[in-house]
């Protein structure tokens, strides 16, 4: 069978509806370049539906017409049954693409307030005691720092242990400088010198989320 070249036709399309090159073109639909030259090569019939279905709206043609317009001449012998099973398939996949959108959707929506519930489980403590204590330090500002420090504390570390977030040190704590966890303040350290952590650096597993700010002792 000849080579087919449907590259002008092509064009044609693409200057009717303001479409300057084929880059463009692959960009505005969302389909690579090799898709577009198996259409030019008048290889339809090898492409997936998923590329036709982003093609036709760009070029403002229905899938019928896209299919008639670059298909073979083998192919147009039997357009009409191979159209038909072609609008079909795109009625099951526009179904199909919207109920997994929705599933997924739901299970967004799920996982986010089984994640909302489970935080606010652990910040209870914190939520129904904080505003009295700040209300109590408002009113007596010689009351001690010490004995509303612990209701902030105790949420914020089973928070941190329930996410699996561990300290790298304690603030205050001295420890041989490791330039991977710790990041200086001040001054110079070689590692394996003797720092002070001023404020502290976690870890998520093996994962470092920040390193501790240090200084030299």
């Amino acid at each position: 069978m000849p080579n087919i070249d449907f590259t002008q036709k092509l064009r044609n399309l693409m200057q009717r509806v303001g479409i300057s090159s084929f880059k463009a073109l692959s960009r505005t639909a969302g389909v690579s370049e090799h898709q577009l030259l198996r259409l030019r090569q008048g290889k339809l019939e090898q492409m997936r539906l998923d590329v036709l279905l982003k093609l036709s709206p760009v070029l403002q043609m229905s899938l019928s017409e896209l299919i008639a317009t670059f298909s073979s001449i083998e192919l147009l012998q039997h357009t009409p049954a191979n159209t038909q099973e072609l609008l079909q398939e795109v009625t099951n996949l526009k179904i199909e693409h919207d109920r997994l959108q929705l599933q997924l959707e739901q299970q967004r929506e799920t996982l986010l307030q089984e994640l909302q519930q489970s935080t606010l489980q652990l910040l209870e403590s914190l939520l129904l005691q904080w505003p009295t204590a700040a209300q109590k330090a408002q009113e007596n500002p010689q009351l001690a720092a010490v004995k509303i420090v612990p209701l902030v504390a105790k949420p914020l570390e089973k928070l941190l242990q329930g996410w699996g977030v561990e300290a790298i040190a304690s603030v205050g704590a001295e420890v041989p400088y490791d330039p991977q966890q710790h990041q200086l303040m001040e001054g110079s350290a070689q590692s394996g010198e003797i720092v002070k952590v001023r404020y502290t650096g976690y870890f998520q597993g093996d994962k470092l989320l920040y390193r501790a700010k240090v200084s030299p002792v």
